[in-house]
């Protein structure tokens, strides 16, 4: 194989691939790029078998051919070399040489035939989605995707898709989110799917403009778009009920500015204790305030912050970090949070509501310090 193209080319091809590639794993191939040459074309690929990146390149072809790569070394030398054209030649044995002006770099690789081959997807379903709406959705739900590999169906975004348009939820257990998309025409695709957190976040920082296409297939979703293609596995398990964990009686009403009670629940949160991030909200018809204290360290904080409370007397509280990330995904200046009991679930969202959109959070409260 032996191909020359542009360095900026190939290192944001493997910027790309990196993400996909693991830090570390009982299978050595997987810390390799798969490089194939042809006179179609030449794509690169990635894999750490739980999401594949394959990206097609320019190049000038005198020799087809394929090999295994380190990614590392690759992207650390196109990362590292001035702007230049680079020539990548690989022999038999798979021994690689990255030739430029002023250098040359050689490294071993290993046989093209070791490396993962890509899961068979046959597509049940294909839909277009524009890349701006599938962003707001990822980005609205990501952050309460659960860390917990336990519990696999939370660690995913769950996918409805249905005649009244698109319902995203995800919840780790202590916040939860419901994100509706009703401008989405999801053509002749209804049904359900668990998207991987990693596949998410990876496409939320490749997505602007255009259209997506995506190929559901029974356990593997396909990504399209531009010269990139994104697998993923789906997962396999049944998301919890979530409609029944949704409060319907909490009628006690607290609005107030967002960046003014985002700003305050940082603020004292330096000063709670630092196993339990544990902040209180004492909400009254006179005044809205945002405590902490950690007898450990002797140390305490509140403040009073602008409010319009609508309700009887109420002292609740939240991990902070939790809080925290809630207030931030508001859309709008305005908060919205409906309240019940100290020991119930407060739903958040925002005063002003966009069209053709839905958007709920939904955080659990954790039991004050007596």
């Amino acid at each position: 194989m032996k191909f020359s193209t542009s360095k900026t080319e190939l290192q944001q091809a493997l910027q790309k691939l990196s993400k996909a590639a693991p830090t570390r794993s009982t299978l050595p191939i997987l810390g390799c790029v798969l490089l194939e040459a042809s006179t179609e074309k030449t794509t690169l690929r990635a894999t750490d078998l739980e999401i594949t990146i394959q990206v097609e390149i320019s190049v000038s072809l005198e020799r087809a051919g394929s090999a295994a790569l380190p990614i590392r070394t690759l992207l650390d030398i196109t990362t590292e070399l001035p702007e230049t054209r680079l020539t990548l030649t690989v022999d038999e044995k798979n021994r690689a040489e990255i030739q430029t002006d002023s250098g040359i770099y050689d490294l071993m690789g290993k046989p093209a035939d070791e490396f993962p081959a890509t899961p068979g997807n046959q597509d049940t379903a294909s839909i277009q989605i524009s890349a701006k709406l599938l962003k707001g959705v990822i980005d609205a739900t990501s952050f309460a995707v659960s860390r917990d590999d336990l519990k696999p169906a939370l660690t995913g975004v769950l996918f409805r898709f249905g005649s009244n348009g698109l319902t995203a939820v995800s919840t780790d257990g202590h916040r939860l989110v419901k994100y509706t998309r009703t401008d989405f025409e999801q053509g002749n695709y209804i049904g359900d799917m668990i998207i991987p957190r990693k596949f998410l976040i990876f496409m939320s920082a490749q997505l602007s403009t255009g259209l997506i296409d995506l190929y559901i297939g029974k356990n593997h979703l396909t990504a399209k778009f531009g010269q990139d293609t994104v697998l993923t596995r789906l997962i396999d398990e049944r998301f919890p009920d979530y409609e029944n964990v949704i409060p319907k009686d909490n009628e006690k009403t607290l609005t107030v500015d967002k960046d003014v009670l985002l700003g305050a629940i940082r603020r004292v949160s330096i000063f709670s204790n630092k196993s339990t991030h544990q902040v209180a909200l004492k909400l009254s018809k006179e005044e809205c305030k945002i405590t902490t204290e950690d007898p450990e360290k002797s140390s305490r904080a509140m403040e009073s912050i602008p409010g319009e409370y609508d309700g009887d007397n109420l002292n609740i509280g939240y991990n902070a970090d939790y809080l925290k990330d809630v207030v931030l995904h508001i859309v709008g200046d305005k908060a919205v949070v409906k309240l019940n009991t100290p020991i119930s679930a407060a739903l958040f969202s925002s005063e002003s509501t966009e069209e053709n959109i839905d958007s709920l959070m939904l955080l659990m409260p954790i039991r004050l310090n007596d």
